[in-house]
């Protein structure tokens, strides 16, 4: 198997969200799709074959965290769109068939990709008891985010508190599917992106997540209304930080974000 690690929603490396990312003829069983993901050890890792020509889709697609297979990944998608395109084995727009339905990512003029994902129906909820000690901050809002995403979304009071946040991970883990989005406005939208967020999503193996496309299907609502634009930029403000356009449109939400291969080599197990 040929394996490339993408570093998504970057246009340089060793910043944005590493992938690992696997072209097959087609998929094996899935405990041996789980162990190559735990060897690769990124958030995510995209397993992909192409299907067959007339379909509703071009490529079967699944991700694996190092603990377990997830429901919806924009990083490691928009990171197979980049080695489709960069290595010839597809043109023009890709539609993956995947566990959230048909994923559609576009290339665009500069090198970036804009990927089409179901917006994520958000859910008022009451805060839950000791979610506020597991996080680090009292939430301002507190949204479920549905069962493709399965994440608490929290509103904080300031960006200052989403940088400062350092959670009881073991605490967090109780509150929600996957895990806790975290999220603020923008302190000076002239540095370019309108707010910033961070994600923490121990239930899956992920103590916090560097830049997590699925998590703004949730954001994009939510800014879009408070903000009253469609057209956002969201910074996730990581260690190593990345930048995700987002579009609102109704039941779907674009993201969009380059993408760059930072090592191309062969598993020989």
């Amino acid at each position: 198997m040929r394996i490339r690690i993408v570093d998504a929603f970057t246009d340089r490396p060793f910043a944005g969200n590493p992938a690992g990312v696997l072209l097959l003829d087609a998929f094996p069983d899935d405990d041996r799709l789980q162990r190559v993901a735990l060897e690769v050890n990124h958030s995510e890792t995209a397993f992909a074959h192409r299907l067959p020509a007339g379909g509703e889709a071009d490529w079967a697609l699944r991700w694996f965290t190092p603990a377990t297979e997830v429901a919806m990944c924009g990083h490691a998608t928009l990171a197979t769109a980049h080695v489709l395109h960069t290595t010839g084995a597809h043109e023009g727009p890709v539609r993956f068939a995947t566990r959230s339905g048909v994923l559609v990512a576009t290339p665009r003029e500069d090198g970036s990709f804009t990927l089409d994902f179901p917006t994520a129906p958000l859910t008022p909820v009451e805060a839950p008891p000791g979610i506020a000690a597991a996080l680090g901050a009292e939430p301002r809002t507190v949204l479920d985010t549905g069962p493709n995403i399965g994440d608490l979304l929290v509103e904080v009071a300031d960006e200052e508190t989403v940088r400062g946040l350092s959670p009881d991970l073991g605490a967090l883990a109780a509150h929600s599917e996957r895990g806790i989005i975290a999220t603020a406005r923008a302190e000076d939208p002239a540095r370019g992106y309108d707010y910033v967020s961070r994600c923490f999503f121990p239930n899956v193996g992920i103590d916090e997540d560097p830049v997590t496309g699925s998590a703004h299907t949730a954001l994009a609502p939510f800014w879009s209304e408070r903000l009253g634009r469609p057209d956002l930029i969201g910074l996730q403000a990581s260690s190593r930080s990345g930048r995700v356009r987002t579009e609102l449109r109704g039941g779907r939400t674009l993201l969009s974000g380059h993408a760059v291969t930072v090592i191309d080599g062969e598993l020989l197990a």
